[in-house]
Parts: structure tokens; C-alpha cells; sequence
């Protein structure tokens, strides 16, 4: 009877995939019935399968997953956001760091080129929220506080394009060496470097995965965060949901709202608040059964 071994997978391969354990690394593909089940393997994914096979077995239960791009059981997901070239989408950044709370994976922000711009009023909005590090990928500069946020977590990059996204993996796992390339002047963006998703272990423990862009990373899920629970993807707001005069305020325009009175004492950033608002606006236009086939 061949020998039953559990495993994570660590990358993709069209239909096969790589999975990690304690015998090494082994090239599986997922048996007939999880096909027939439509069960997708993700990278991330802790798996049963028969190594003399070549065949993965069984998907142990997920505690969150994303699909675009197909990772499973994440503790963090870092975004890499440039200061300057190209400039930060805040809107696009906050929808991103709502998805991660929605999910319950825990957000980290990344701030590069900082030898070209300093962070300046982007730093203050996050760091009041979010685990936020800066760091410069010429010298290291702000790697080592990195390092020790991500130790024994696994976590995933995702960074809107020319971001110095891949640049940030070189320095974390040096042996990497991925390929990177210049901004394209004409588009003010960065030319897609990453085609597929791995996951890389880090020298301080724990593991990373190499991600798409921003324009792949759940673009089309984001909103299925009904307009009832997207206050709760904002974790400033928690400490003021409780401080509203009508029970079902939507935090936007109501008068007496506790959000509303901490964007005026600047306890919440007038950006956030904003991001919020047109987040809010497109949860109002899903319809029911829009949200059931999204889901």
C-alpha cells in the first residue's frame, strides 16, 4: 500500500503541482475526484497526498483564500506601494487593505522609493492603522523591520506594478535574483515582471509568495463586501460604529455619526473616509443575486 504523506503546495505548474514535505519536494497532480468536485489546489494549500503516486489526495480545510491570484491559509499580505513612479492609488490601496481585513488575513504596507520621495502624508494616514515599514531596496534601508514583521508568517507581495515589488523579494531572499525591469515612460507604470505565483522561504523563518500586480490581485472580488460589513473593513472606524444616533447610519452623510465626527477631529483620515465612501457607493449597486453568483 503506497505510503500517505501530508504537504504544502509551493507553486504551480499548469496542472501540476509542487508540494513541500518532510521528504523534500515532490511534482503532484490532484486526483480525478477533486476535479470532479471542482476543487482547485492553491498555493498555500496544506495537502494529504502519495508521494511514489505523484498525486495529491486530499485539500485540508482553508482558513481564508484568495482567487486572483490562487493562494490559501495566508497570516499576511504585504503591499508594496511606491511613493513616486508610479505615484499611490489610494482608492485601489485601501479597497486591496479592506479585501485582507474581509478575508482576516492581516495587512503590512511597504513604502519604496523612499531615496527618490519621502512617504510624507501617506506614512501618517497608515501607520496610525497598519503595520507600516519603509524601505529603501538600493541600501536595505528598513529591511530588518520587515524581516522581523513577516518572521514565521506566511505572507504574500502584491504591489501595483513598477512598485519595486520584485526588487523588495531580491532583498528579502537574496538567492531569488528575479527578474525586474524599468517604468515604462509612455504608460507611468512598471512592465509586468511576475507571471505566475511561488512561495519562497525567508532566512528569518517562515515563507513568502511572489504575486501578480495590483490589477490581478482580487480586482474582480473586492466588492462583494456588502455595504452592511464594509465599515468593518476599516478598523479605525471600530472604536465609533457605537457612537451613531441611528442605528442603521451608513457612516457617509448622517448627522451625529461617531465616524463622521472622528473625520472632522481628524481622528480618521478625510483619504480613508473617501476610499470608504466609493467603496460604499459600488456595495449599494450589487444586487442580491449578483452578490450570491460572486460569491
Amino acid at each position: 500500500m503506497a505510503d500517505i504523506e501530508n504537504g504544502v503546495i509551493v507553486s504551480s505548474m499548469g496542472e501540476s503541482f509542487r508540494v513541500m514535505w518532510s521528504g523534500g519536494v515532490s511534482v503532484c497532480k490532484p486526483r480525478g475526484v477533486l476535479r470532479i468536485g471542482g476543487v482547485s489546489p492553491y498555493c498555500g494549500d496544506r495537502v494529504s497526498f502519495c508521494p511514489q503516486d505523484g498525486v495529491i489526495l486530499s485539500i485540508h480545510e482553508r482558513k481564508n483564500q484568495i482567487i486572483r491570484p490562487p493562494l490559501a491559509n495566508l497570516d499576511s499580505i504585504v503591499f508594496v506601494v511606491s511613493t513616486c513612479e508610479p505615484y499611490p492609488n489610494l482608492l485601489l490601496l485601501d479597497k486591496f487593505l479592506a479585501v485582507a481585513e474581509y478575508k482576516g488575513i492581516s495587512p503590512v504596507i511597504v513604502f519604496t522609493k523612499i531615496d527618490k520621495l519621502p512617504p510624507g502624508d501617506y506614512l501618517e494616514v497608515y501607520k496610525r492603522i497598519y503595520p507600516v515599514f519603509c524601505v529603501c531596496n538600493i541600501t536595505g534601508e528598513g529591511l530588518d523591520g520587515l524581516l522581523s514583521e513577516l518572521k514565521d508568517r506566511f505572507s504574500a507581495v502584491a504591489g501595483n506594478s513598477g512598485s519595486g515589488k520584485s526588487s523588495l523579494l531580491n532583498n528579502l531572499c537574496p538567492e531569488l535574483g528575479l527578474k525586474t525591469q524599468e517604468i515604462s515612460k509612455k504608460l507611468g507604470r512598471g512592465k509586468h515582471t511576475t507571471r505566475r505565483t511561488d512561495i519562497y522561504p525567508l532566512e528569518c523563518g517562515g515563507c513568502i509568495a511572489d504575486t501578480p500586480g495590483f490589477s490581478s490581485f482580487e480586482t474582480g472580488r473586492y466588492d462583494t463586501i456588502t455595504a452592511k460589513e464594509l465599515p468593518y473593513c476599516f478598523p479605525e472606524f471600530s472604536k465609533h460604529l457605537g457612537d451613531c444616533r441611528f442605528p442603521d447610519c451608513t457612516h457617509s452623510a448622517e448627522p451625529d455619526c461617531g465616524v463622521l465626527n472622528a473625520v472632522s477631529s481628524g481622528l480618521i483620515s478625510r483619504s480613508r473616509h473617501e476610499s470608504y465612501k466609493a467603496m460604499l457607493e459600488e456595495a449599494k449597486r450589487i444586487k442580491p443575486w449578483e452578490l450570491d453568483k460572486k460569491r
